[in-house]
């Protein structure tokens, strides 16, 4: 049955920023300098006759979204904007009204055409990756759904059960999910308080003697200045996946240091995730990786929360990939490989133990993937894109809604702190740490929460 509180799309625009980073980054085997946000606003009309605005906004993120050699990087970034911008003009397309769920689940088809009309019109040396198109997409996505919670004066995760939505979730997840709804995966109102990952990249100073020039901008630059600073007690390494003895010392560098740091305030509790980026060539790597750090710093592994995508996103095409073996020692998540429930299922059959969402990826898709993560047991974190200021906000607002995500992701504030600015005066909590977490409370206003 139709629902008042039902959307349709009258008008939608967007901008764009380049925020340089603070200081570089590198993983995957790539460094990277700067980011460049995305901004949509959307202006929607209720079934019932109300009108207001929407926003959503995401860091393009084309280095990690469409790792290549094929294509210069210059080019997959002006792909996906081209995508981006292409999207907003097409949206006052879609004149039917419906929940944002169904408006962006429709939309996503479209969104796939003008995929192929870029491909053929820039002639390029290989595809568009559907996690570049989905990136592209997701800040007119995000903004569609806070549209419908503005005009309404909900918060959007509050507008997630039958009285709002007219299809169950089977519609989207199969029969598994006959008669229910996300209100069943998703908390209605946020976490009070959560724990920040910080980001230590293969590039960052652990101690003073990493350093060969001090920024001096008033920010921390060692690691132990950061724990020191923030209180920090999950950290999130970056590793190569092409160098087992740098991996190893790497964890082991990570954890002298934060031992020496924890101690000075007193902290004897503390967490690390693993990111190889994709970069180990099998499982066996993985699992020699863990069994080097188990003799080398025991009391890091112990500490190890989960790792994060070790091999090549491209789960059927490299078949021989199965984590079986090193999730029994820790939990394996996907993340570039996650992006429809077909990947879902089949990471699991591979033996992936649990997903990463991102914002990213979509609002309606990371709400989706998540709700399938609960139903089928499998651990669930959310990650961060070096999303800055509303992009950051956007990506909490997940953390805090499902109740087994255990951690916030958010690096934008060692890397791009430009990116903030507005922003952490708005909402001092999410932008402040205190010994180590964010005040996740103040993400229950209308619309996608902030």
């Amino acid at each position: 049955m139709p629902r008042p509180t039902d959307i349709t799309i009258l008008e939608a625009n967007c901008q764009q920023q380049r925020v340089a980073y603070r200081t570089p980054m590198k993983f995957g085997g790539r460094v990277v300098t700067d980011a460049v946000i995305f901004d949509v606003v959307v202006r929607a009309r209720t079934r019932d006759g109300r009108e207001g605005v929407g926003h959503g906004s995401m860091t393009m993120g084309n280095v990690w979204a469409w790792p290549t050699d094929a294509v210069d990087s210059e080019t997959t970034l002006d792909v996906m904007l081209e995508l981006a911008e292409a999207s907003v003009r097409a949206a006052s397309d879609y004149n039917e009204f419906a929940h944002p769920l169904a408006f962006t689940h429709e939309m996503a088809k479209g969104e796939a055409e003008l995929k192929n009309e870029a491909e053929q019109r820039r002639e390029l040396a290989e595809p568009i990756p559907q996690l570049a198109l989905m990136v592209a997409t997701s800040p007119l996505h995000a903004a569609i759904h806070d549209a419908q919670g503005k005009i309404c004066g909900l918060n959007s995760y509050n507008m997630l059960g039958e009285e709002h939505i007219d299809h169950d979730l089977s519609r989207y997840l199969g029969d598994d999910f006959r008669g229910e709804y996300l209100d069943r995966y998703t908390l209605r109102d946020p976490k009070p308080r959560m724990p920040l990952y910080h980001l230590v990249g293969a590039l960052d100073p652990l101690t003073d003697g990493d350093i060969a020039e001090r920024i001096n901008d008033g920010l921390p630059e060692t690691l132990g200045e950061w724990i020191a600073a923030d209180g920090l007690s999950h950290l999130k390494i970056k590793l190569g996946g092409d160098d087992l003895d740098w991996d190893i010392d790497r964890v082991a560098s990570v954890d002298r240091v934060a031992a020496a740091a924890q101690a000075r305030r007193g902290c004897d509790s503390w967490r690390y995730s693993l990111d190889f980026n994709e970069r180990c060539a099998n499982v066996q790597y993985v699992l020699d990786f863990l069994a080097g750090v188990q003799e080398r710093a025991p009391e890091a592994l112990d500490r190890v929360h989960y790792i994060e995508q070790p091999t090549h996103r491209d789960l059927r095409a490299n078949p021989e990939n199965r984590m079986h073996a090193a999730a029994a020692i820790k939990p394996v998540v996907i993340d570039e490989s996650l992006v429809d429930l077909e990947s879902l299922m089949l990471c699991r059959e591979m033996g992936y133990s649990g997903v990463a969402l991102k914002a990213c990826k979509g609002h309606g898709e990371a709400l989706l993937m998540g709700a399938a993560a609960e139903k089928y047991g499998m651990f669930l974190c959310v990650q961060d894109l070096t999303c800055p200021g509303a992009s950051f906000l956007h990506s909490a607002t997940l953390s805090a809604r499902f109740p087994a995500a255990e951690a916030i992701e958010g690096n934008a504030r060692q890397y791009c702190p430009a990116g903030n600015l507005g922003w952490q005066d708005r909402f001092p909590t999410m932008f402040q740490v205190n010994d180590g977490t964010l005040g996740t409370a103040v993400l229950d206003g209308p619309g996608l929460g902030f």
